[in-house]
């Protein structure tokens, strides 16, 4: 990737850990999740990354609710944005991950690429606010990329440290695992890579070459975040899965808001969004069908 690329927006529309009661913008239901869709692709989002919700906002990995939440979006913004679902999960069978991906069909899933202690720390209390170990065994990589070859579906390798990017050669080796990857640095996470300009650096260099990839942020650190990925040349992720604020620190009203200053900032360094078809072709996913 260049800086003559253009630019992938991705917004993660819902995540499942936050709730209303910390950004009221967070969907729940299938039409709350639409509205958000349209939001996002009339500000330049193309892809969406999607965790689904019972209608109470609960977290669900049920096939019906992800069928809901997929056919609500698809039926608002068509082919306008690349559908992107989450396989992330503590304690969920791989079978059941499968399950959402084999009815949905999404055109990418992303896939974590390795374990690791996953936590959110308290300075202020001097304490963990909560802490677990996220489990991604090489089996289960193997069995979810086995079933994404199957189904067609293009996987997004999150990745949280430099050793996760370290992963991907022996899949392509073993060929379960076909370039060009399209991997993502996630940063920001406690456990994982310390979110800053120099360590993106050294995660991106260690992308395999002829790959795409960009950057997901958490938390207020995403635009400096954003603004590093923008200038090494890769791609961005916002949205309210992974921070509610903008830079001057108010808390967006919407996931628009966010890939709204995601566009600014990437034709402020000289850049331009990717359209839907640009970012397909870059991930080399198949052509849209003219309706």
């Amino acid at each position: 990737m260049s800086l003559d690329d253009p630019v992938i927006i991705t917004c993660a529309i819902s995540g499942v850990i936050a709730d209303r009661a910390q950004c009221p913008a967070i969907p729940y239901t299938p039409r709350e999740y639409a509205a958000e869709a349209r939001r996002i692709v009339d500000e330049g989002g193309v892809m969406i990354h999607i965790h689904a919700r019972r209608p109470d906002g609960t977290p669900s990995f049920e096939v019906e609710d992800f069928r809901a939440i997929t056919e609500a979006i698809k039926a608002e913004i068509g082919d306008a944005a690349i559908i992107n679902l989450s396989t992330g999960a503590i304690g969920v069978p791989v079978e059941k991950r499968v399950a959402y991906l084999r009815e949905v069909r999404p055109d990418v899933a992303a896939l974590n690429m390795g374990s690791m202690n996953y936590a959110k720390y308290s300075s202020r209390r001097r304490d963990f606010v909560f802490q677990t170990v996220f489990a991604n065994p090489f089996d289960e990589i193997i069995a979810l990329l086995t079933a994404m070859n199957e189904l067609g579906i293009k996987p997004e390798h999150e990745c949280f440290d430099v050793g996760h990017v370290g992963s991907l050669a022996p899949l392509v080796d073993m060929g379960v695992l076909t370039p060009p990857l399209h991997v993502s640095a996630v940063m920001g996470i406690v456990g994982g890579v310390p979110p800053t300009a120099r360590n993106l650096a050294a995660m991106a260099d260690n992308v395999p070459e002829g790959s795409h990839w960009g950057v997901i942020g958490i938390s207020r650190r995403q635009w400096l975040l954003v603004a590093a990925a923008l200038t090494l040349g890769g791609s961005v992720r916002v949205g309210l899965e992974d921070n509610f604020y903008l830079p001057d620190g108010t808390m967006a009203r919407s996931n628009g808001e966010l890939v709204a200053k995601a566009r600014q900032m990437t034709e402020d360094v000289g850049r331009r969004p990717a359209t839907v078809d640009e970012a397909r072709a870059m991930l080399g996913l198949p052509e849209r069908v003219a309706a």
